[in-house]
């Protein structure tokens, strides 16, 4: 699985090698509320079938019905919500505006080095020459926005977010086919080789060694999770004492209330201050009753893109605590 505007960066340039014509469309700016956050992509092919988003569907539809009005090479810009009745008439939410930039013409070449640098884990910034529509591209951190200037437009692509999990269990196999498609760049460490072996999930990155090392060698930085799901507390334990200590937006354990707070009074026994150890999100997820691997997975996935989002969530304990044992 992948991220939706990898997936519309892939068909955009599969539809152009089997001789479509194709539209790339991307969000470049946006004020008020928007469904969409500007760099968000929307391809269309000649014949009106449709990959990825720029709104929650009208924008799409008149993007299609006006395609043939976008011809050449030179880019071309719409906007949407500038006044009340058209931001009804296109579902956009009260005060919401939004920019389009459509490109008519990105040569296959352009798309195929786009997506060979996501490949290699760059975070890549494409920048559009407004005058001719030639693309150039360069390094971008994944705290970069995109730009919209008066002579180019910059958007950002490649993974901004980067997981660490320690434990290649069947959670972590869910974890990293879900978390693919959010943005995130998935490492897996497991010194076991039985579950290593027994790993199934393309393109992720596996981190020799043993779990501390492991976190270590990540470097986690503030666009950095790790979740600890091997159920093995020496492996998780070990983890834990580094990635506690981290700049990672995000540090959890799988595990029963009990076991996490047996893995507390563990971890408070060697050198983490009680505001490190505070950070632990253990049991890992919200509490919607979840008991197998997928189920504990998305509560996991749930709450770490609330975390990301800014979003506080209420807590809701379950009335049996047999979600994450």
């Amino acid at each position: 699985m992948q991220s939706l505007d990898l997936d519309v960066l892939n068909r955009a340039l599969e539809w152009k090698q089997s001789g479509h014509r194709v539209w790339l469309a991307t969000v470049t700016q946006t004020f008020g509320a928007s469904p969409r956050p500007p760099g968000s992509l929307l391809a269309i092919r000649d014949d009106g079938i449709l990959v990825g988003s720029v709104s929650g569907g009208c924008i799409e539809d008149d993007l299609v019905s006006r395609r043939d009005e976008y011809r050449g090479r030179t880019p071309a810009f719409a906007s949407y919500g500038i006044t009340s009745e058209e931001a009804r008439r296109f579902g956009l939410p009260c005060g919401g505006q939004l920019e389009v930039i459509i490109e008519p013409e990105v040569p296959a070449s352009d798309l195929r080095s786009l997506l060979d640098r996501i490949a290699s884990g760059e975070v890549v910034a494409r920048h559009v020459n407004l005058a001719d529509g030639s693309w150039t591209f360069g390094v971008a951190e994944p705290t970069d926005e995109c730009v919209r200037g008066d002579k180019r437009f910059s958007s950002i692509h490649g993974p901004r977010w980067r997981m660490l999990v320690i434990g290649a269990s069947e959670i972590a196999i869910y974890l990293a086919q879900v978390a693919e498609t959010l943005d995130f760049k998935v490492f897996v460490c497991d010194p076991r080789e039985e579950y290593r072996t027994a790993w199934r999930v393309e393109g992720t990155a596996w981190v020799d060694g043993m779990p501390d090392d492991a976190v270590l060698a990540f470097k986690p930085d503030g666009h950095s999770v790790i979740l600890t799901v091997s159920h093995d507390p020496k492996l998780d334990d070990m983890a834990l004492l580094e990635a506690l200590k981290s700049e990672a937006f995000y540090v959890g354990a799988v595990g029963s209330k009990q076991t996490s707070a047996e893995r507390r009074k563990r971890l408070a026994d060697f050198d983490l201050t009680s505001g490190q150890i505070a950070k632990l999100r253990g049991p890992v997820g919200l509490s919607i009753g979840s008991r197998t691997p997928p189920e504990i997975a998305l509560a996991i996935l749930a709450d770490l893109v609330a975390t990301r989002n800014n979003i506080v969530l209420a807590k809701v304990e379950a009335s049996a605590d047999r979600r994450r044992a």
